[in-house]
């Protein structure tokens, strides 16, 4: 076995695969071998680093030290300087804003000091395509203790004292789930996990299956255990060709090794999983219509109960978990219930993923411990909104999830407490906004995907989500009237008690949550027409600000419908009835003149009948 002076671990997950890290990763290879090193530095390509914003990544270890947004021509330098004459890269480095220290280590930056790291234990440190490296980090461990030590109703007790609840979206405790399945009577039984993940702005997912594929499926053949199942499936998008190929190959390398199929480690178990792709369609990550595609069908939710743990696939017992929740298992299996439910609140035990994206200066993959405040996320983890400017809301669980406005940062991030703010967990996907949204327009927005991404099979949702996006829309184009927000208000509460899955009862949280904290906006925009955000299309104006215009004359060049008129070095004006409002005068105005700004269209008149002072327009 060679013994290497250092690794050069080069994040190949999606996100920094976009950014060249496969180009990184062979020029610092072809340096490496040009150079006679190739037997004391070793490149690993590994998975997602979680720092997404940061890509392409490469970690040196044992040093720790963190490099970022490198380019292939970086590589001869980065060799000669860090790996030949020990002097680390810092111009190359990740350098926190206020960092006076020579070489900030990356379990000293702020983004991941703050962090508890279980299902992403593995994260940026194995090649996620070699089954050697996961079993060198204790994988199947766990496995062997299950099947050789455990019996499944110990397996499911286990599970069920860890107090880990389903990562997906709703946080059903797992161990009653399972319980239910195994003491359902016959065969066969199935498992299933599920890897749709639909939410915008979410990856957390996707990155598990592509850095750590081998946990899940570990994960799955204890459950299957547990629960007396001998065949399972892995559903997963398929616009996530990374995640589908790496888990592909992890299933061949278990079979080749007895992991899967007849006699798992000579135990007399047989179990064995294969990958079913999804069409994309976000009703998919509803357990039922998720069931419906496996058989081959149209994924369209059906009532429940029956659950799928009484009639699941093919009318038979079935247990489906994300792929979060199965990747817990193994580490509860291995270090024992007590350790797990040890981590996080009385009843949110254990740690959460989120992908922490937007408004924020930090955007990537964070697994922090239940109970964690929302304030140490965003600002700690997060780094704050970029700019100076102020956090103005957080929205958490996807389209199905709720707003937090800035007043309540503090909030423990668990079920319940997020529950009783008007939100929920859901899969994880968490936004930050700044004071520059529209949380009128922010609502519209998702509920125009929640639209789109109804089935149509019940009524409610079908004709609800259209519905209240209409208002939404009558309502951001300065058409509102007070009892549009009364219908508003009235619809979304019908929707969401009478809809048949997840997605139409959830459908009116961002609704919901954003009257209730952000009601005044709903109002500007209705009683005053004006959108305090200065979004809304209808409700904004652009104008010129005569003290500070120097006549460049790039406003004029830009403005596709002719609207900008003036001669060069000389004030311009935007004549409002030929604007098309398209911003691009805004975008072309440099940055240090700042004479072009958005202004209500009552401002903008009356500036150009020169009775307005000019300032903030809020």
């Amino acid at each position: 076995m060679t013994t290497y002076r250092a690794r050069l671990l080069v994040c190949a997950g999606t996100g920094c695969v976009s950014c060249g890290a496969f180009e990184v990763r062979r020029a610092l290879e072809e340096e490496i071998r040009r150079r006679g090193l190739d037997k004391e530095f070793l490149v690993v390509p590994t998975g997602c680093s979680a720092f997404c914003q940061r890509g392409p990544i490469v970690i040196i270890q044992p040093d720790g030290v963190f490099y970022q947004r490198l380019k292939p021509e970086d590589a001869p330098r980065l060799i000669e300087e860090h790996l030949i004459q020990g002097r680390p890269v810092r111009d190359l480095m990740y350098v926190p804003p206020a960092e006076d220290r020579t070489v900030p280590k990356m379990a000293d930056l702020e983004f991941f000091k703050h962090q508890r790291l279980v299902v992403l234990r593995n994260r940026g440190r194995i090649d996620p395509e070699k089954i050697e490296e996961y079993i060198a980090f204790d994988g199947y461990q766990a496995l062997a203790r299950a099947l050789t030590g455990m019996t499944p109703a110990s397996i499911v007790a286990a599970v069920t004292a860890s107090g880990l609840r389903g990562r997906g979206g709703a946080g059903f405790p797992t161990g009653m789930k399972w319980a239910a399945c195994a003491a359902r009577p016959g065969s066969p039984k199935y498992v299933v996990c599920n890897g749709d993940e639909g939410d915008p702005g979410a990856f957390m997912d996707r990155s598990v299956l592509e850095s750590d594929p081998h946990a899940v499926i570990e994960g799955l053949i204890i459950g299957a255990r547990a629960v007396g199942a001998a065949r399972g499936f892995l559903y997963i998008r398929n616009e996530y060709p990374l995640a589908v190929a790496r888990v592909g190959l992890a299933l061949d390398q278990a079979r080749e090794r007895g992991l899967l199929g007849r006699d798992i480690l000579g135990s007399g178990f047989d179990f064995d999983l294969e990958i079913v792709r999804g069409a994309g369609a976000f009703v998919s990550g509803e357990e039922t219509a998720l069931l419906a595609s496996i058989e081959g069908g149209r994924a369209y939710p059906r009532q429940r109960p029956p659950y799928p743990v009484e009639r699941g696939l093919w009318g038979r017992p079935t247990v489906i978990n994300n792929v979060e929740t199965w990747a817990n298992v193994p580490p509860i299996v291995l270090r024992g219930p007590e350790w797990f439910s040890g981590l996080g609140t009385a009843a949110s035990k254990g740690t959460k993923i989120f992908s922490l994206v937007g408004k924020i200066a930090n955007t990537g993959l964070v697994e922090v411990p239940m109970g964690i405040s929302l304030r140490e996320i965003v600002e700690k983890i997060g780094g704050g909104v970029p700019g100076g400017r102020a956090v103005k809301a957080v929205q958490i669980g996807g389209p199905s999830g709720g707003c937090i406005p800035a007043s309540r940062l503090d909030i423990s991030v668990d079920y319940e407490s997020l529950k009783a703010a008007g939100s929920m967990m859901g899969s994880g996907g968490m936004i930050v906004m700044d004071e520059d949204t529209c949380m009128v327009d922010i609502a519209l927005y998702f509920l125009r995907f929640a639209e789109e991404e109804s089935c149509g099979k019940c009524a409610p949702c079908r004709a609800g989500t259209g519905a209240m996006a209409r208002l939404l829309a009558k309502i951001t184009a300065g058409n509102g009237t007070p009892g549009d927000l009364v219908r508003l208000e009235s619809l979304a509460e019908t929707v969401k008690r009478a809809s048949l899955c997840g997605l139409g009862q959830t459908a009116p949280n961002p609704i919901l949550s954003t009257m209730r904290y952000f009601r005044d906006e709903y109002e500007a925009h209705v009683l005053d027409k004006r959108c305090p955000a200065l979004v809304c299309k209808a409700l904004i104006a652009f104008a010129i600000d005569p003290e500070k215009c120097v006549g460049c004359q790039l406003c004029r060049k830009a403005c596709p419908a002719g609207a900008v008129s003036g001669q060069a070095k000389s004030v311009h004006v935007i004549d409002q009835a030929a604007c098309i409002k398209c911003g691009l005068c805004l975008a072309a105005c440099p940055a240090k003149v700042g004479a072009v700004r958005k202004v209500t269209p009552a401002r903008a008149a009356a500036r150009a009948a020169e009775t307005a002072p000019w300032g903030e327009d809020r």
